[in-house]
Parts: structure tokens; C-alpha cells; sequence
């Protein structure tokens, strides 16, 4: 996965579990994925080392992938996204027959 496919990643699954973290937790991703500090930077504020900084971001991204294993917010939301966008493109042009929107929608209510 390519690091910015990470971060984007990273930064939707801190969206939709942030509350299921510790403070400490969220305080480290949101500075890091959020507000791009470094690693050397978050140790500095917290007067710790670079290495626990850097194994609790990595212990909460394990985390945040379990969560999402388990709970798929995130990929629900990825299939909601899409189905609108094939809603909306079909709109657009025109051609959307009603049993086309019926199977969207459909498919939306099955995601709940």
C-alpha cells in the first residue's frame, strides 16, 4: 500500500473508531495523521522517546484495522459512496429506469 493510500486510510478508520480510542491514542494520531507531525515532534511535546511514539501509532493502527475487520463502517461507507455515485451519474444522463434505482436503493438498505 502506497503511503499516501495509507494515511488516506488511516485517516477514515480514525474517523469512524476515534471514540472507541484511548486520549493518549487519539491525541498521537490526530497529531500525526492530521497534522503531519513527525514522530520526533510528538515525542518532544510528551517527553517521551521517538520509539514509544512510534510503537503506540503503530499499536493503534493494529487496532483501528481490527475494529474495521469486525465492524466494516469503513467499507460500508466505501459501498454507499459508490452506489451514490452510480445514482447520481445515471441521474446526470438521463437514462435511470425505475427497477435500476430500485436495485441501488436496494442494495443501500441491505448496508444497514
Amino acid at each position: 500500500m502506497m503511503l499516501l493510500e495509507k494515511t488516506t486510510r488511516m485517516n477514515f478508520l480514525f474517523d469512524f473508531y476515534q471514540s472507541l480510542l484511548t486520549e493518549k491514542q487519539r491525541s498521537y494520531m490526530h497529531l500525526y495523521y492530521l497534522d503531519d507531525h513527525s514522530l520526533g515532534e510528538i515525542a518532544d511535546e510528551y517527553e517521551i522517546s521517538r520509539q514509544a511514539v512510534y510503537d503506540n501509532i503503530r499499536r493503534t493502527e493494529a487496532m483501528l484495522e481490527e475494529y474495521e475487520d469486525k465492524l466494516e463502517l469503513f467499507g460500508k461507507f466505501q459501498q454507499r459512496q459508490m452506489v451514490i455515485e452510480q445514482l447520481t451519474l445515471a441521474m446526470e444522463q438521463d437514462e435511470i429506469e425505475k427497477n435500476v434505482v430500485m436495485e441501488l436503493v436496494n442494495q443501500l438498505k441491505e448496508w444497514d
